[in-house]
């Protein structure tokens, strides 16, 4: 069955599309922002055309990278997981974002809950071991849902806590915390979980984490992250 063209009947080309919906998830930039940057390379789109762009093909472009990186996961022994949540404010009301990365950093999955129990505990660590198997340790702080979900997945023995040890997923919140500042909070669940899930597939897809890398090596894995991202939605 042919796939079918996701830009069809859009007057604008295919690579504006891309880059106004990589600049606003990649960066801490408003909808006006990207606006007045297309407008000085010479394309005249309003920021509610961005908006439009970015609920359309922003979840499109997010599933196709989660796709090719969870077929390339899957074919490695999953070594270990950090898993952590962080509260985020929904008109005034406390939400948590729980977020799940691998030992290198990279963002697994991102769940968003009104509560902090054994239940969200066990949805995002159900879609983690649906999705990508299951790791040889799973660290954890010690609050008591983790171990509960654990127990009754049967993987209590996966559970590692510590001081220091989550530190790898605390500090994956900071990108999406300087987002959320830029966009001025939010104002439903809903869009919040949108967001965080395309965000964290676009900042996997271009983090390159510059400090382990010669500059040469960090060069070309940017034009390889720039090239592949251009042929996102590509029939």
């Amino acid at each position: 069955m042919a796939k079918r063209d996701p830009f069809k009947y859009f007057k604008s080309s295919p690579e504006i599309i891309r880059l106004a919906v990589m600049l606003y998830v990649r960066f801490p930039l408003s909808l006006r922002n990207v606006e007045d940057l297309l407008h000085e390379r010479g394309i005249e789109v309003s920021h509610e055309t961005v908006r439009y762009w970015w609920n359309r093909f922003g979840p499109l472009f997010a599933s196709e990278i989660r796709k090719k990186r969870a077929e390339r996961l899957r074919a490695w022994p999953q070594w270990q997981w950090h898993v952590d949540e962080v509260f985020v404010k929904i008109n005034g009301e406390r939400n948590y974002l729980w977020r799940a990365v691998d030992h290198e950093g990279e963002v697994l999955e991102s769940v968003v809950t009104k509560r902090r129990n054994k239940r969200a505990a066990l949805k995002i660590l159900r879609k983690l071991m649906r999705r990508f198997g299951r790791p040889d340790v799973l660290v954890t702080d010690r609050l008591p849902s983790y171990q509960a979900a654990l127990r009754e997945l049967g993987c209590g023995d996966l559970q590692s806590c510590g001081r220091w040890l989550n530190n790898r997923a605390e500090n994956s919140h900071l990108p999406f915390r300087r987002r959320e500042r830029a966009m001025q909070r939010f104002r439903r669940m809903r869009s919040l979980q949108k967001f965080a899930s395309v965000h964290s597939s676009v900042f996997n897809h271009f983090n390159q984490d510059r400090s382990l890398s010669s500059r040469d090596i960090f060069k070309l894995n940017r034009t390889a992250a720039l090239a592949e991202w251009r042929q996102l939605g590509v029939v």
